[in-house]
């Protein structure tokens, strides 16, 4: 049960970690101007609000299910994964320290995506919120793909869960957009202070996730690869 929960608060933190990163934080602030273009109707900010979250969820469940199903599926696969997951862990946990302290870095093209993104969504009216949700949360970059792959999909082969992880690391991804529908609906004044303050939050916030995701990666390379008794 312990397991369960740590592995539940890891997703949901690693949802919000990807959710303020450079690149998705960007497809968010797309996705907040086509959830509060409908202002002065504040149920339907609300259910679009609701509907992107779902989206992006509905399509990391979808992914979770398959790689994580398929992982463990094989049972060649899932032997070395269950006997040697702690090993595989320690070089992964490192590597997206690296990219989360921008150490390592790659090239994106890819704009004027969301603008394209948010023409087809629009066709479908209220549900296009759910579709843009689903387009955003396919659309990786190196951030946001370091977090799924190599931080939630072995997390969710370690637990054996290829469906309650992939739910909440979505809603996590998910949620800076429905909090601020739920501001938008509510008329607030302080979208844009709260908004502001999140691109200070992230960065503080990605530096330390960074050092503690190395730290523990060192950690369990130390312990489950060189068999160094750490404590």
């Amino acid at each position: 049960m312990d397991g369960i929960l740590f592995g539940t608060l890891t997703a949901f933190w690693l949802g919000v970690m990807t959710s303020l990163s450079p690149c998705p934080l960007a497809t968010n602030i797309a996705a907040i101007s086509f959830v509060g273009r409908n202002v002065e109707n504040t149920r339907r900010v609300l259910w679009a609000g609701l509907l992107y979250t779902a989206g992006r969820t509905l399509a990391y469940l979808a992914l979770g299910m398959i790689l994580v199903t398929s992982l463990l599926s094989a049972p060649a696969i899932s032997h070395i994964l269950q006997k040697n997951m702690n090993q595989i862990l320690g070089p992964l946990l490192i590597l997206v320290g690296m990219f989360l302290l921008e150490l390592l870095r790659f090239s994106t093209s890819g704009s004027g995506m969301g603008d394209k993104a948010q023409r087809h969504a629009g066709k479908w009216g209220i549900w296009g919120a759910g579709l843009l949700g689903i387009l955003f949360a396919l659309s990786f970059c190196p951030v946001s793909a370091a977090l799924f792959f190599g931080s939630l999909i072995p997390l969710g082969v370690k637990n054996e869960s290829g469906v309650l992880l992939p739910i909440i690391y979505g809603i996590g991804t998910g949620l800076p957009v429905l909090v601020f529908a739920i501001l938008i609906a509510l008329g607030t004044r302080y979208v844009g202070t709260v908004f502001n303050k999140l691109a200070v939050f992230e960065k503080w916030l990605r530096r330390v996730t960074g050092v503690v995701f190395i730290l523990v990666g060192i950690y369990y390379s130390l312990t489950y690869i060189f068999r160094v008794n750490v404590f």
